[in-house]
């Protein structure tokens, strides 16, 4: 089984991870830039949190047959903070970089007018770089803030056939499907989605623009759950090709659209102090 977490963060995550993930099918991955766990207090963490997404981040992937790609943005829960809100006018010169396959994470958390202008204004980044957009969607009230997120959407000039709706489940996904995006769907061990309401809302809506993701990250959650989907998949009397649809071909279509994907990787290597040193600029 081979598998594209389409939204998994990484930088949260131990080296014994991209192991068990390379055992399970995980070929290839794009790690969203999203908050710290605590508020950032200037623009210049942010730079550094990209910085390593575009370099760090990669070779640790590398070493265990993983392609590495991110999306950058200001992210909802920090687009309230005035001293975050600069990184939106340093933001086009990251999003040229040859990692970078969309804008992401954008969206709502709260729903604030700050929220407002900082999704607005990044729909637009996407579509003046040609990128796609990873919007999240809120946690709270989440049907009224998918709808809202849509109307963003159709007022900008990104199409949404270029956008990705994260962090669905049961109660929007019909908004979702009907909006034109594309479906995004995060599984937790308790929380947002699991395996198996996920194959009932596959069995429902079809695999058509559906990508299926881990979104692992600092809280309790597991970065295997994109095989345990597939395994569900299977069990459920979906295809090998179902599944390979949902779990590798739908996201290399969605972040194809950047033009920027790099799908080759090689056998895991085993890092090494002078791998890691040449990386620093050591000698």
């Amino acid at each position: 089984m081979r598998i594209f977490d389409p939204h998994i963060h990484m930088t949260s995550r131990t080296t014994d991870d991209y192991r068990a993930m390379y055992d399970a099918g995980v070929r290839a991955l794009v790690e969203p830039s999203f908050w710290l766990g605590q508020p950032r207090t200037s623009p210049e963490s942010f730079f550094d949190y990209f910085d390593a997404l575009l370099g760090w981040e990669p070779f640790r992937a590398s070493q265990y047959g993983i392609a590495h790609h991110c999306t950058l943005a200001l992210n909802p829960k920090e687009a309230n903070d005035p001293r975050c809100t600069p990184v939106l006018d340093a933001l086009p010169r990251y999003l040229v970089k040859d990692n970078v396959v969309a804008v992401g994470e954008i969206g709502y958390d709260s729903m604030t007018p700050a929220e407002d202008t900082a999704l607005a204004t990044q729909l637009q980044l996407a579509a003046d770089h040609r990128l796609p957009a990873l919007v999240h969607t809120p946690h709270r009230d989440k049907l009224t803030g998918l709808r809202r997120t849509v109307d963003v959407v159709r007022e900008s000039d990104l199409p949404p056939e270029r956008v990705l709706l994260d962090h669905l489940n049961e109660t929007t996904v019909k908004d979702a499907a009907d909006s034109g995006c594309w479906l995004g769907f995060s599984i937790y061990p308790d929380t947002k989605m699991d395996e198996d309401r996920m194959v009932a809302v596959l069995r429902t809506y079809g695999t058509d623009k559906v990508l299926v993701n881990s979104a692992a990250d600092w809280g309790k959650s597991d970065p295997l759950k994109t095989r345990k989907v597939g395994d569900a998949m299977l069990k459920a009397g979906f295809t090998e090709g179902d599944v390979e649809k949902v779990l590798w071909d739908n996201p290399v279509a969605f972040y194809g659209l950047s033009g920027r994907l790099r799908l080759d990787t090689d056998e895991p290597q085993q890092a090494t102090h002078e791998g890691n040193s040449i990386l620093r600029g050591g000698a």
